[in-house]
Formats: structure tokens, C-alpha cells, sequence
């Protein structure tokens, strides 16, 4: 059994007597203030960089990091201390240390490890005691709606993602479009020589540790098979009969494998646009991975797949900006539907440009909302503009 306790772990993670390192500033929005009632609560996708998010916090806020407790739960040294006492012990000891001040502030780091936190943290939150708390998990546990059952009215949610565009070019000066949708935007592959090998060890991580032990699959084969053709068909109608047939699962299965990779942030779920909550169940969902440098080294399809990779940021920037992204198709397809203040924007994705295809879908789309908003036509070449003006 270890002998650290968790102020003496806390002290190799936190920065009272060194610098906080210095990192690319991330384009999130963060609340105003952070308060002692209510938990900051950071999701994403394993490896996208919360970690660091959380550092930069203390900058944000323009804290004294002596004030500031950071511990990872991931440390060895606290294998045999993942209970909620443990918490109890931190905030303790830190508070002894700081009897004077008024705010101390935790951040603790893939949380969901922790026995009891959910129940421990929010007694934390009803009962302030001039404590701040903000947490990250990679666990789709955490990272479910069962946050907000164990947490009901006391956390604000920060959705993190990979490196978009901007931030990968205050990485490297010279990304272009083109590099972007080749690399993605995980922050440490694009350090290294050799990134495509680290991107595949993170799909098999998020398979292994956040999918297939939240779903209780004996064997990591199917649901990396599931994630896999999912990865292969972004863009395109799935139906889970055909997942299920495809890699021989029952169609529940299917489904729940597909959900577990949602919640851990591996893809995400593009239903299709009507204001009838039935129509929309009645249709297929699309589906996008969260990052077009990881798809590339999951699918196994040759060649550069240019379009479909500009698909997948395309939506990626929708979902980080808008939240919730459909698709609508009838006589013609579009891309992409969004609504904002009660507007309904539709976006068309090509690499080169409209065709007279995509022009007969908006026809069509308009003769069914013509209340819609102009076409937003998102290419190679507009790529940036264009969703500088939407704001993503």
C-alpha cells in the first residue's frame, strides 16, 4: 500500500514552487467566474488536452497558485487510496496549510477513478466552505448524462476538442488547411516525427478503457470493429440493423456500443432535421468522427479521401459552436443543418465547390423551410471564412 498521502502527491502535480508551464491557449468558452457552489466540469475526448485546460485556468483567472491543489488521479502513488476519504484528507491538509485564505481552489484530474466522488462533491458544492473545484475525466462515466443526475443544478460543463485550425497554427505557423485534415488536432502527435503511431495507441485507449469497460464487453474485437466502420462511413445514413449484421452483434448490442462511443467523445451522433420529434427518430443518424487525423489512421480506405475529411472538421467546428448538428435529405441531401437564435442556417460541404447537385438539394430544402437562412458553402477555399462568420 502507498504511503504518500494526497497533499504530499498533490505537490508534485501542483505549481507552488515552479512555474506553470507554458501551453497553446485554448479557444474555449469559460464562465465569467468560477464560484464556490458550482463545479467546472471539463469533458472530451482522452488526450485532447484537458489536462492542460486545467493549468491555464489558474492564468485565466488570474489565481495564486499557491491557492491552487491540482492531483491526478492516474498517479500510482494513490493506487490504493481511491475513495472518497482521500478527497476529504486533500482538502483538509490543504486547507491547514491555508487558514487565512479566503478561496482555495482543487482541480482534480480524471476523477472518475475515485469511489463515491459524485456524492462527495456536491456536499462539497451545497456546503461551500470558500472551496472551488473543477474536474476532468476521460471515463465516458463521467463523461455521460450521469453527471448531471449526480450533479443536478451544481456544475457548468466546458466541452473541450482537439486542436482546431487556429490553435494547431499556434502550434506550427505554417499548418495549412490541407495539413490540418491530414494531421487532426491532438495536441502531442503533432510534436513528434511518428504521430500516426501515437494517434492509433489513442484509439485502442479510448476503445479499451472508455468504451468497452463502461459497456462490459468481454473482448475489445467488436467494439473496436463497431468504431471502426462507423469511423469508415462518416457522412453517410447508418442504420444499427446493418452495424449489427456487419459485425455480428445483436442490433442492442450495436447500439449500445455505438452510444458508449459517443459518450466517451470518439464520434458523434448527426440525426436528421425536423421539428417532429417522430420524424427524426424515424430516420438514420449520420455519423462524424471527433478528429479527421484519428479517422485517417483507423479507416482502412486508400488514397487521401480530401472530401470526406473536410466533412468531418467541417462538423467538428458546427458541433464546438453550435452544439447540436443535424443533416436533412429528401430530393437532394444537405450537409448540414444548424439552428441559431431560432434560425436555421443549412451548410453544404464540397472540396471544390457547389454543384449543380448540391443547387437542386437547397432548392429542395428551401421549398420545405423557406424561412431558412442563405446557404452557408463551406470549401477548400472558404473553409476559414466561412465558419469565422458563423463564429466556430
Amino acid at each position: 500500500m502507498s504511503d504518500s498521502s494526497p497533499i504530499e502527491v498533490a505537490g508534485a502535480w501542483s505549481f507552488w514552487d515552479r512555474p506553470v508551464p507554458s501551453s497553446i491557449p485554448r479557444r474555449v468558452e469559460l464562465p465569467a467566474q468560477l464560484r464556490e457552489s458550482l463545479g467546472l466540469v471539463i469533458q472530451g475526448v482522452r488526450r485532447c488536452g484537458k489536462s492542460t485546460l486545467l493549468q491555464q485556468l489558474i492564468g485565466r483567472y488570474d489565481l495564486d497558485p499557491r491557492h491552487c491543489a491540482f492531483l491526478n488521479f492516474e498517479d500510482p502513488k494513490l493506487s490504493q487510496q481511491m475513495s472518497w476519504p482521500t478527497l476529504d484528507r486533500l482538502v483538509a491538509a490543504f486547507r491547514e496549510r491555508h487558514p487565512a485564505a479566503e478561496r482555495l481552489y482543487f482541480f482534480l484530474d480524471e476523477i472518475q477513478h475515485v469511489d463515491g466522488w459524485e456524492r462527495w462533491l456536491r456536499t462539497q458544492l451545497e456546503q461551500p466552505g470558500g472551496h472551488v473545484f473543477a474536474i476532468t475525466g476521460s471515463n465516458a462515466h463521467l463523461l455521460s448524462g450521469e453527471l448531471s443526475t449526480a450533479l443536478t443544478g451544481r456544475h457548468l460543463t466546458v466541452e473541450l476538442f482537439p486542436f482546431d485550425l487556429a490553435e494547431g497554427r499556434l502550434h506550427d505557423p505554417d499548418l495549412t488547411l490541407a495539413d490540418h485534415l491530414v494531421r487532426g488536432g491532438f495536441p502531442e502527435p503533432l510534436s513528434m516525427s511518428d504521430g500516426d503511431r501515437l494517434l492509433r495507441q489513442y484509439f485502442h485507449d479510448i476503445v479499451e478503457r472508455d468504451v468497452r469497460e463502461r459497456v462490459g464487453a468481454r473482448s475489445s474485437l467488436p467494439v473496436r470493429q463497431v468504431a471502426q466502420m462507423v469511423f469508415e462511413s462518416a457522412g453517410s445514413e447508418m442504420s444499427l440493423r446493418r452495424i449489427a449484421a456487419a459485425t455480428g452483434i445483436a442490433v442492442e448490442t450495436a447500439g449500445s456500443y455505438v452510444e458508449a462511443c459517443e459518450s466517451a467523445y470518439l464520434l458523434f451522433s448527426c440525426p436528421f432535421f425536423a421539428f417532429s420529434e417522430r420524424r427524426r427518430a424515424s430516420r438514420n443518424r449520420k455519423y462524424y468522427p471527433v478528429d479527421p487525423g484519428l479517422r485517417r489512421v483507423v479507416v482502412s480506405r486508400a488514397g487521401a479521401d480530401r472530401g470526406k475529411a473536410l466533412e468531418c472538421a467541417t462538423h467538428t467546428a458546427l458541433r464546438r459552436r453550435f452544439g447540436q448538428v443535424s443533416y436533412w435529405r429528401e430530393r437532394g441531401e444537405v450537409d448540414f443543418v444548424v439552428q441559431d437564435e431560432g434560425r436555421i442556417l443549412p451548410v453544404q460541404v464540397s472540396w471544390d465547390g457547389p454543384t449543380e447537385r448540391h443547387h437542386r438539394a437547397m432548392e429542395s430544402f428551401y421549398e420545405r423551410f423557406p424561412q431558412a437562412e442563405e446557404t452557408v458553402w463551406i470549401s477548400v477555399d472558404t473553409f476559414e471564412e466561412e465558419l469565422d462568420r458563423l463564429g466556430c
